[in-house]
């Protein structure tokens, strides 16, 4: 579904990715994982046509990834950040209808479109019409989710989305996502510093250090083969039970 040929990324003279190469498997869950400022961030907006890399190329679903085809290609793809990325102003209906209002669809389409939604993610209902301050950061997690879904797209991308919630709300959202990624069967890019999350997402696992993949494989691999010696300690550190084969 993505592909990245050769990519490189520089902000102020200071490289942040690549040279890199990735392809991330439609209908399959990605997960990219490493320290903080290895490129995760940077790798997801690339995807989603947010920036442009310096050299290389970023395909999606084969096409070219350019400042022409960048807004179709977005609206083919849900894009999730932490704490949801909602608009204060609006209602939670309000952020999940926005891009619905925008390109003029079908009202009684939409509503039930935000309904269906408000089911798969287990949203209340009586919460679609608070402002996001009056929504606990999982609920507003949920309506970033809906958000990004309620076009339907092809892929999901979703940057850290539950790094700000407290655990047990974290648990409960991860088993949830998991099961809408499951149903859903969509092309998913996760992005995560914690590898146990990043175990039980991902199909496949891509390891990052300083803007290059160090590693990419299932999760067990990273456990039993490690590639080098950063990802022993990468793993080593985050002290995560070792997954199933």
């Amino acid at each position: 579904m993505f592909l990245l040929r050769d990519v490189e990324k520089s902000f102020d003279a200071r490289p942040a990715l690549g040279p890199l190469s990735l392809e991330t498997p439609a209908g399959r869950t990605t997960v990219l994982i490493g320290p903080s400022g290895c490129g995760k961030s940077t790798l997801l907006r690339l995807l989603v046509g947010l920036i442009r890399p310096d050299a290389g190329a970023v395909l999606f679903d084969g096409e070219p990834v350019t400042p022409a085809s960048a807004r179709s290609a977005r609206l083919r793809v849900g894009y999730v950040i932490q704490d949801g990325g909602l608009f204060p102003h609006l209602t939670a209906r309000g952020n999940v209808t926005l891009m619905a209002r925008y390109l003029g669809r079908d009202r009684a389409l939409t509503a039930r479109r935000v309904d269906e939604l408000a089911e798969l993610t287990r949203f209340p209902p009586e919460g679609l019409d608070r402002y996001p301050n009056q929504l606990s950061g999982g609920q507003r997690q949920r309506v970033g989710l809906m958000r990004a879904l309620l076009l339907d797209p092809d892929a999901l991308l979703l940057d850290e989305p539950l790094g700000a919630l407290d655990p047990l709300v974290r648990a409960e959202l991860q088993d949830e996502l998991k099961g809408i990624f499951d149903a859903l069967g969509k092309t998913v890019v996760l992005v995560t510093h914690d590898l146990g999350e990043a175990a039980f997402f991902a199909d496949r696992i891509v390891l990052l250090r300083d803007g290059r993949i160090v590693q990419q494989g299932s999760p067990a691999d990273l456990w039993r083969h490690p590639a080098d010696p950063f990802v022993t300690r990468f793993v080593q550190a985050q002290r995560g039970p070792e997954p199933p084969s």
